[in-house]
């Protein structure tokens, strides 16, 4: 009895932190969705009333639409590509020896612990060094920079959850190896690309530091959400648009998270 109590003491308090971050993490986010129906141009309590006319002011918003169509581009170019670099990198690391594989892996991911606001300030240096100018194009690249080393994450993971000896057979009933890549191994790691692809998208299409620095005239969703905080009376609109943004946001990483352990346990050995 005492053994099965002094387990089940850490595990109570081990939801009960689970609980706490998890309020705090999403808590306030629930605010956003609140506002954006409250019939006041003021962020405050108490509520005034239920409306959903700042939602018809952001259907309304052309400048609004067209940073989207920007972000919209931006994401899926940069997510193809970032998959697609990703893909052939973790088939890399996942089937061949590499010398100086550590080192490597260890550059791709860097990335992932830079902040963005150092990367932005050195490519915006760099690309204005080369003569560039400003574009969708420049933050394209930035994109799929920051985006890779998620996308290889993904996708090592991926080609680690399935039996190699169906490659080895394909090989050995003489299929080449691109043959092989292209009927055995890419149907099953698809689910990782689509999931790659999903969170790709989502980090691009939320990304505000690397486009600030490096967007030009031309403004991602993120930008112009920046430049009507300063107006009182567009602030509603952003909320509401925040709001759908939440909401789509959460959709597609749950669902590329989804995919990505989608029957990994059937392709796992002895299952």
């Amino acid at each position: 009895m005492t053994e099965v109590a002094y387990i089940d003491r850490p595990s109570r308090a081990l939801y009960f932190y689970a609980i706490l971050y998890l309020g705090f993490l999403y808590i306030p986010v629930l605010f956003l969705p609140m506002f954006s129906f409250n019939d006041n141009i003021y962020i405050a309590f108490p509520l005034k009333g239920f409306t959903t006319k700042w939602y018809m002011e952001m259907f309304n918003n052309q400048p609004m639409w067209a940073a989207l169509n920007n972000s919209f581009n931006v994401a899926c170019v940069s997510a193809a590509i970032a998959t697609l670099l990703g893909l052939f990198g973790a088939k890399a690391v996942t089937r061949y020896r590499i010398p100086g594989e550590k080192p490597i892996i260890f550059v791709i991911m860097l990335p992932m612990v830079v902040p963005y606001i150092i990367m932005g300030v050195a490519l915006l240096i760099l690309i204005t060094q080369l003569g560039f100018d400003l574009s969708l194009y420049t933050v394209t690249m930035a994109h799929v920079l920051i985006s890779v080393p998620f996308a290889m994450a993904t996708l090592i993971s991926r080609f680690e959850g399935f039996d190699q000896a169906l490659e080895e057979a394909s090989t050995d009933l003489g299929a080449s190896p691109l043959s092989t890549f292209w009927r055995v191994t890419l149907p099953l790691v698809f689910p990782g690309v689509l999931a790659s692809f999903l969170l790709c998208f989502t980090i691009s299409f939320d990304e505000f530091i690397m486009a600030y620095f490096l967007a030009g005239t031309d403004p991602t969703l993120p930008i112009f959400i920046w430049s009507q905080l300063r107006f009182p009376l567009r602030l509603p609109g952003v909320l509401a648009l925040g709001s759908l943004i939440l909401v789509v946001s959460f959709v597609v990483v749950f669902f590329s998270q989804w995919l990505r352990s989608y029957r990994v346990e059937k392709t796992q050995p002895g299952i």
